[in-house]
């Protein structure tokens, strides 16, 4: 569980390492964006990585809600549009805050062997590829989620309003998958 002190240094720290990367983030910024010590931000994290862990996994939980509200839908059909709408919304509704974070190698670094993400991640490949997915059903998932993080982030379409961009990236990613809309 979160205490509400370290939910500001998540917030913080998320803001900070949309800004200027996770490596460009000190703790020292950390501290002051939220006007407290570094030994306040000290007392409620031991080091920087425990902080990066954080922000990330609370991103992962985002995630999580919208399998588990896909996961609960009577059909495969639904539960896939719900994954992949719920996908869309995240991504653009954070588009401007936790979206350059996840290019960042510091992140990458951290995850790349964690099994939670690959849980997470095989979850959301069920439900977009179905149970019978192929051996290519994780690259699918990954370009689609990749395409998704990467559109919303891309100068081309930053001044783009959310509701436009929602509705064009599940039209494109209806048809990636090779479904129509839910």
């Amino acid at each position: 569980m979160t205490s509400a002190a370290q939910a500001r240094i998540i917030a913080a720290a998320l803001g900070l390492f949309a800004r200027h990367g996770v490596g460009g983030t000190s703790l020292q910024m950390i501290a002051d964006e939220i006007g407290v010590s570094k030994a306040a931000v000290y007392h409620q994290y031991k080091t920087k990585e425990e902080i990066v862990r954080a922000v990330a996994l609370d991103e992962l939980a985002a995630v999580e809600a919208v399998l588990a509200e896909a996961e609960a839908k009577a059909s495969p059909a639904e539960a896939r549009d719900a994954a992949l709408q719920g996908m869309v919304d995240l991504a653009v509704t954070r588009r401007r805050q936790t979206t350059s974070i996840l290019s960042d190698p510091v992140i990458g670094r951290l995850f790349a062997r964690d099994k939670h993400l690959h849980q997470v991640m095989s979850r959301l490949n069920r439900l977009l590829m179905g149970p019978d997915g192929g051996p290519d059903s994780h690259l699918e998932t990954a370009m689609l989620t990749a395409a998704i993080s990467g559109a919303v982030m891309h100068p081309l379409v930053s001044k783009r309003d959310d509701e436009t961009l929602r509705a064009q990236l599940t039209l494109l990613a209806r048809r990636f998958l090779g479904v129509n809309g839910g």
